[in-house]
Formats: C-alpha cells, sequence, structure tokens
C-alpha cells in the first residue's frame, strides 16, 4: 500500500501541497527536507493509488532547441479562436526528430479515444488541440521494458517511478517550458513513446503558462486514455476520487468542496438541497442510481460519492451525471458556446457575412438588430447586415448573435447561465 492522503489536507481532489523547499544547511544544521510532489497512478486493475516523489527542477526559462524541429507546434484540431476554446497540448517524449509524425498520429489517435467518453464526446467543437513536438536522443522511454534501461528523452519519462513499476513520471519543469510554447494550454497531457501500460496525475502542478496539472500516458497502450481521462476529471472537473484506502478510518473534516463527495446522507442532501440533490434517483451512465454510497475521498467511512463505481473510482467506467456536469462545467471555463471568426472590434459592411459556429447541436442561434431579434433569421450560421434588414440610414446599428447550451446533462441554473454566448458587431455607417 501506498502513502495515504489526507482529504482535509489538500484542497484539490488529489493533492497535498509540496513539501518545504530544500536550501542547503548551514554547517551543523538538520538538513531541510527533500521537495516533493503527489502522484496518482493506476495499477493493471484499474484502480487508482497515490505516493510521495521528488520533484522536478524549476522549469528552465527557455529550453533552446535541441535539434532542428524541437519546440515545433502543429495544430491537430482547430474549432475556433484560441481563447474561446479550451486548448489541449499534448507534448511527446521518447520520439527521435525522425519519430515526430509517429507521435503526431499518436495524439490523433489518443484524442479520439479521449473525445469518445462522455461528456467529451458531445463537447468534440469546443477544443482545440496541440501538439508540441520535443525531440529525444533516445527512441522510447526508461523502465520500459525492464527497470534496468534508461534512455536519454527530452522529458525524462520513466517508469518504474518510486519503485512503482507502472507509475510513469516526467521532469514537470521541462513539460511546462515545452508546454509553454503552443498558443495557450488550458489542459497538458505528455505521451511518451511506450506501449506499456501507465502514467501518472501531477494534481498539484500549477503552472505559469495556466494550465492546472499534468497527465501522462503510454502513447501506444490501448488502455492508458482511460488514465488520461480520470486525470482531467481532477483538472477540469475539480473532481474528487471516489475510492478509498480501507485503513483511512471515518472522515471527521469539514463538507468537502469538490461536488461529488459529501458528509451528507440521500435524505440530508435533498432537504438541504445541497451537491447533487437535483439528480438523486436518476439512473447514471455509470451504471445504478445515483444515491449516496459511503466510501469515497480516500475514507471508507464518513464521505459518500454519487454512485456505486464511475471512473472516478475504477477505469474502465463513465462519469457518473454529477461528473459529467461538473465535467461540462469545467469546459465552459475556458471555451464559449458560440464562436467566430469575424473580429467584433471591427466595422461590418452590409453585404459582408457574419458566421458563427455553435459548439453544441442543442444550442440555436439568434440575430439581433440593435436589440430586437429578427425572427426571421433564427437558427441561420451566416448572415449579413442587409439580410437581418439593417435599414440604410447612414447610422451605426448593431448585429449580435446568442446561443444557449440547452443540454440535459445540466441542471445547476447558476451554470446555465455561464452556458450562454452573445457576439456584437457595429455596421458601417
Amino acid at each position: 500500500m501506498r502513502r495515504r492522503i489526507s482529504l482535509a489536507a489538500g484542497a484539490a481532489a488529489l493533492t497535498a501541497a509540496l513539501a518545504a523547499t530544500a536550501a542547503p544547511a548551514a554547517s551543523g544544521a538538520t538538513p531541510r527536507p527533500e521537495r516533493s510532489q503527489q502522484v496518482e497512478y493506476f495499477g493493471p486493475d484499474g484502480h487508482p493509488r497515490h505516493t510521495t516523489v521528488p520533484a522536478s527542477p524549476a522549469p528552465p526559462r527557455s529550453l533552446a532547441p535541441s535539434v532542428r524541429g524541437d519546440g515545433d507546434v502543429t495544430s491537430i484540431v482547430r474549432n475556433g479562436p484560441v481563447g474561446s476554446k479550451l486548448d489541449v497540448v499534448f507534448v511527446g517524449d521518447g520520439y527521435t526528430a525522425a519519430q515526430q509524425g509517429d507521435f503526431h498520429t499518436a495524439v490523433r489517435a489518443k484524442w479520439a479515444k479521449m473525445s469518445a467518453v462522455e461528456p467529451y464526446a458531445s463537447y468534440k467543437n469546443l477544443f482545440n488541440v496541440w501538439a508540441v513536438d520535443a525531440v529525444s536522443h533516445d527512441s522510447g522511454v526508461s523502465g520500459d521494458p525492464g527497470k534496468d534501461v534508461v534512455k536519454d528523452t527530452a522529458l525524462r519519462s520513466a517508469f518504474f517511478c518510486d519503485g512503482v513499476e507502472r507509475l510513469l513520471c516526467v521532469d514537470t519543469g521541462r513539460v511546462e517550458s515545452y508546454a509553454a510554447k503552443a498558443p495557450a494550454a488550458d489542459l497538458v497531457v505528455v505521451l511518451s513513446n511506450s506501449t506499456k501500460y501507465g502514467g501518472a496525475g501531477y494534481n498539484d502542478v500549477v503552472s505559469k503558462v495556466g494550465y492546472d496539472g499534468i497527465a501522462t500516458a503510454s502513447s501506444d497502450n490501448a488502455k492508458s486514455d482511460q488514465i488520461a481521462v480520470h486525470e482531467t476529471g481532477h483538472s477540469l472537473g475539480k473532481l474528487a476520487d471516489e475510492y478509498q484506502y480501507d485503513d483511512n478510518g471515518t472522515y471527521t473534516g469539514t463538507e468537502p468542496g469538490q461536488a461529488n463527495i459529501t458528509k451528507l446522507t440521500a435524505d440530508e442532501m435533498t432537504a438541504q438541497r445541497q451537491k447533487w440533490y437535483r439528480w438523486i434517483g436518476r439512473t447514471s451512465p455509470d451504471g445504478g442510481t445515483v444515491g449516496a454510497y459511503e466510501g469515497g475521498g480516500y475514507y471508507p467511512k464518513g464521505l459518500f460519492r454519487p454512485t456505486e463505481n464511475s471512473i472516478m473510482r475504477t477505469l474502465g467506467h463513465e462519469f457518473n451525471l454529477p461528473g459529467r456536469e461538473a465535467m461540462i462545467a469545467g469546459f465552459y471555463r475556458h471555451a464559449s458556446v458560440l464562436t467566430s471568426d469575424r473580429r467584433t472590434d471591427a466595422a461590418v459592411g452590409r453585404n459582408e457575412h457574419i458566421t458563427v459556429r455553435p459548439a453544441v447541436n442543442s444550442a440555436v442561434v439568434r440575430w439581433y438588430v440593435d436589440g430586437r431579434e429578427v425572427t426571421g433569421a433564427r437558427g441561420r450560421l451566416s448572415v449579413t447586415p442587409r439580410t437581418l434588414g439593417v435599414p440604410v440610414d447612414h447610422r451605426a446599428h448593431t448585429v449580435s448573435a446568442r446561443a444557449a447550451d440547452g443540454t440535459d446533462a445540466v441542471r445547476d441554473p447558476l451554470l446555465r447561465e455561464r452556458m450562454r454566448t452573445s457576439l456584437a458587431w457595429e455596421t458601417a455607417r
């Protein structure tokens, strides 16, 4: 059994604060402890575990390209302008200069599997995906296939981290330096060139670039995409782990902040209108009925989870209904339901086209002129001021497009308000 994590000690689902920063000790003084990082990993059974590993060095201000192509950025999926989409950045490790094409193929395959899981599947248009080339001297990663294998790679990927075969560690400082080369990084996944099952979640990493946490995964293992999806439950959904360590006893702390664990029973949630009370009694996509199942947040007693066995408890399962709602909330922290490539800070001519793209099919686009809806244009994705009936009076008018995500996967009215977008353009005089 690996090191236990106290829920009360950490504000995020997985994490605890970094230990004190190491510093040279004065003569005769007691050395200060080495900096450490909490990581999550997964055994062959799909059940998560935790341990502590030495922290990576501080990220270099910049990494000079090791060879031609090192640090190159490729757009894999582009659904809209940076800033209006959730930008996923994949960084490869253990790929030589000649293997960067293989890395890009692996990114496409891994994203296809990740985005097939709900709620990603329903929100594919909310994402941009980027690949950052990190050129390694050697092909493959350390610890594959055996503990004695050592490879010289850009991000220092290695199995057998902390003596755990399936724990795939990286140098998080180097990851940040490469991720910073992409136009934006809201979510970072490291793909290590390996067929071996493994991965890790660094969920106490808060980068200057803007992303929270790093997920690592084997590039060519059929199950490693589930590791990445689980880790995004922490980084995007701000979800807690729903499993327990049986020797942790009973939780006695305050009410957790995460959306998917609580001290309340189902009846108490309903009476107090707290946590996932809106979902209680509904059939959940991960199987069974939403209720209050004891055991979660690393404690066997004193905390309840929404369903028996979601992906936040065991790999290979779906997000439960409260988890899906939290993930959608995470998506909309970074992305907008409606985007357009036409700038909103430049006047639009009478016969110029304004084209918009809703991120989901449930979003109906409505068009307005000076605040009044043009009902005949409802649902159109491309219009001109002239077709909307903007008068020729040599005055500026405002054309706007509005859309809202009407998914039934969200029941929180406050979240629904964030799932609306309005774009406006001034017409040329």
